[in-house]
């Protein structure tokens, strides 16, 4: 699908024009956006628009890390959005010069929309041009961030608290998981940082450099979340060294409750090793009360055995 907006040199808007409209009207700019296009809509980026193989090349096959190159009479973006539901990166593309941009996205995208909405509905938005309608894309992308990392930081919470009573083995599988969870996002977020840096600090973009406070603000915004990013995984490190400590601690204590168990057992099965020998000669098999004599030696030392290690406190967990 491909839908239009542009703004004409006489003030006036137009929407969903055709293409071929671009050479009879006078447009101070236009946006092109390509969403989940077709193949022959995307020969348009081509033969339309003359774009450089090497910009189409990776645009259209996905790299997932953003990057910035320059080409003659336009410069070439791609950045990552976030898919929700997998914290998977999603890519964008926008081919931006003074009087337009293009974008091109393999998937429907609610940051792009939001974006489209917000420069088309608004008047006061049409004489800003392909700079704004970028400050828009990006500004979106990155607000997609915040509401991923405050539900990982919940889920954090619920951990730590451990209201449902989840069993330390499950409790480290939910670390592990959420950890993997923010490795995805550092990644994507630590690219997209690095991108706006570029930016700002590129004499390359006189268009970018007028709204130098706005992109900035977003690369403020991408270094809160970096932080944020970076809390939550240390909240993960010390959950999970905690965890792996009590269930460390745990082991330890029931491996030495089986071994004082053990130990009393020892002398026990001694006695009654030497009394299953079946010699003939036993002078201790005549006695009358002989077997419960032996069986209260034998409880004897069970019980003084029992005693004595939990006066050392070996029993306490």
């Amino acid at each position: 699908m491909i839908r239009t907006f542009g703004f004409s040199k006489d003030s006036a808007p137009y929407t969903n024009f055709n293409l071929d409209s671009l050479s009879n009207q006078d447009f101070q700019w236009y946006w092109v956006d390509f969403a989940n296009p077709s193949e022959p809509e995307t020969l348009l980026l081509s033969k339309y628009f003359n774009f450089h193989p090497l910009s189409i090349e990776d645009c259209v096959f996905s790299l997932n890390k953003p990057k910035l190159d320059y080409y003659e009479g336009y410069s070439f973006f791609i950045l990552n959005g976030l898919r929700t539901d997998t914290l998977a990166p999603t890519e964008i593309s926008l081919f931006i010069s003074n009087n337009y941009i293009v974008s091109y996205h393999s998937d429907s995208l609610k940051e792009i929309d939001e974006a489209w909405e917000r420069v088309t509905g608004d008047q006061k938005n049409w004489d800003k041009g392909p700079s704004f309608v970028a400050y828009q894309v990006f500004d979106k992308i990155v607000d997609q961030f915040f509401p991923a990392i405050y539900k990982i930081e919940d889920k954090l919470h619920e951990i730590d608290s451990n209201q449902a009573n989840k069993s330390i083995h499950r409790l480290l599988d939910d670390v592990f998981t959420i950890r993997g969870d923010l490795l995805k996002l550092r990644r994507i977020v630590s690219s997209m940082r690095d991108l706006l840096y570029r930016i700002l600090n590129s004499d390359r973009l006189p268009s970018f450099n007028e709204r130098k406070l706005y992109f900035s603000h977003i690369h403020d915004h991408l270094l809160k979340l970096s932080d944020m990013i970076d809390s939550s995984r240390e909240i993960t490190s010390d959950l999970r060294d905690s965890y792996l400590s009590i269930n460390s601690n745990r082991m330890n204590t029931n491996m030495m409750v089986l071994t004082v168990i053990t130990t009393i057992f020892i002398p026990l099965t001694f006695v009654a090793g030497i009394y299953g020998m079946n010699f003939q000669y036993m002078p201790e098999l005549n006695w009358k009360y002989g077997y419960f004599i032996v069986l209260g030696i034998m409880i004897c030392i069970g019980i003084s055995m029992f005693l004595w290690f939990r006066h050392k406190g070996w029993f306490n967990t």
